[in-house]
């Protein structure tokens, strides 16, 4: 059963970076899909980014953070990362890491209903 850790949040200026960092323990899956969540202060949870973690998986990003942020995979280690880069306001949120066995190929956006094993989260504030 996978157990999904984030780390890496904080605060970071506009126009800085972050990188977070998914660790997903007790995952027996040799090929597994992970997604980055997000929600802000009184705003829907949004898909972030999402990952097939085999080599040459494919990858997807929500339009808003699409050639900013990127999402990649140390498949030996087993944890994900989400580069955070030219932040904005708008990025301001709880962040959220999710695992599950497959990356459903039907899928054209990241969806939170095709994950079932999901972190705590991790805290992202962006400031003037």
């Amino acid at each position: 059963r996978p157990q999904p850790v984030e780390s890496g949040g904080g605060s970071v200026q506009a126009g800085g970076s972050l990188r977070l960092s998914c660790a997903v323990s007790g995952i027996t899956y040799s090929e597994y899909c992970v997604g980055w969540f997000r929600q802000g202060p009184e705003k829907q949870r949004e898909g972030v980014a999402r990952i097939y973690v085999w080599e040459g998986g494919k990858i997807l990003y929500a339009d808003t953070v699409k050639n900013r942020f990127i999402i990649s995979a140390d498949s030996s280690k087993k944890v994900v990362y989400l580069q955070m880069n030219n932040m904005n306001g708008d990025d301001t949120g709880m962040y959220y890491c999710a695992a599950d066995a497959y990356c459903y190929s039907s899928s054209s956006s990241v969806e939170a209903v095709d994950f079932d094993y999901w972190g705590q989260g991790t805290q992202v504030t962006v400031s003037n």
